[in-house]
């Protein structure tokens, strides 16, 4: 059974002036989340900014969405589960952390493909057999190659798929031609979610559960709408949702994310405060491009 099928917002992380996380608003963007219609929460991946943060920050975020997630839960009469980003480029650091996600209830672990060490299509089957056998919980492979300079090809996920405890995949290769591959290979063995907004009515088409979004942290419903109107079979209300995005999520990824998203958020009235460094600030070009997109759109 899938951990979700619909909209999961890979959620920015707010912080502080002083650079802390920043609770509050957190919760207020849950919220907002889960009032909206959201499927799933995904904490501290690349739009969380999970690579800034210590292993000790992260258990403070995931412990937070858990902690909010179930409160919104239970006032809205439908649980929200929590995927939490655990990836890294060492595997025994990565298993120490997935651990203590573990002991703290979270859902799903995302594991991105390790970046910077360069790993073969053997190397990846070997670190991902490793986190399998050493974790008890279901496993998200992140496959975002632009990020990582590694692309996790298909018969290498075919072969991962046949891990108990490997069930999903957030595909953000933006190669159709590879994850309907993937979907072909893996049948009901995996679980494949988009992981690039202008591309979750094809992967829907191609049998896909729904998306990891950047867009939803500001437009959640029309996420969520989207995926549910596809899986009820109105595929031109689909259709229309999506392509009413585009220009939207052009928007988001006119700079490098989560820049435009997190500046976006603050626009709404969350109090996200800055990237961390080396991400700067939005120049006033991007904030220029968001307001107008956001104006046209309708959400600001």
């Amino acid at each position: 059974m899938s951990i979700f099928t619909g909209s999961a917002p890979a959620l920015c992380t707010p912080f502080t002036p002083a650079g802390s996380f920043n609770y509050t608003t957190y919760e207020k963007l849950i919220n907002f989340q889960i009032k909206n219609g959201t499927d799933a929460l995904v904490t501290c991946g690349s739009t969380g900014e999970g690579a800034t943060l210590s292993h000790d920050e992260q258990l403070e975020v995931v412990g937070a969405a858990i902690t909010i997630a179930r409160k919104a839960g239970e006032r809205y009469g439908r649980k929200v589960p929590v995927i939490a980003g655990a990836g890294g480029n060492d595997t025994a650091k990565c298993i120490s952390l997935g651990r203590k996600l573990i002991s703290l209830g979270v859902d799903m672990l995302m594991y991105v493909t390790p970046y910077y060490n360069l790993p073969s299509q053997r190397g990846l089957i070997a670190h991902y057999t490793q986190l399998a056998a050493a974790l008890d919980a279901p496993i998200m492979v992140y496959n975002v190659p632009v990020r990582t300079a590694v692309n996790m090809n298909a018969k290498t996920l075919a072969e991962l798929a046949k891990l108990p405890n490997v069930v999903a995949v957030k595909e953000a290769s933006s190669n159709i031609s590879q994850i309907a591959e993937i979907i072909q290979l893996c049948e009901d063995k995996l679980d494949v979610y988009a992981g690039n907004d202008d591309q979750i009515l094809p992967i829907l088409a191609l049998g896909g559960k729904g998306v990891v979004s950047t867009v939803a942290n500001i437009a959640p419903c029309a996420v969520h709408e989207l995926v549910t109107a596809f899986m009820a079979g109105d595929i031109s209300r689909s259709r229309r949702l999506q392509l009413d995005l585009i220009p939207l999520i052009r928007a988001l990824f006119s700079d490098v994310n989560p820049i435009p998203v997190k500046t976006a958020l603050n626009m709404l009235g969350f109090d996200m405060g800055l990237c961390r460094l080396p991400l700067t600030d939005a120049d006033d070009t991007t904030i220029a491009l968001l307001r107008r997109e956001m104006t046209t759109y309708g959400i600001l």
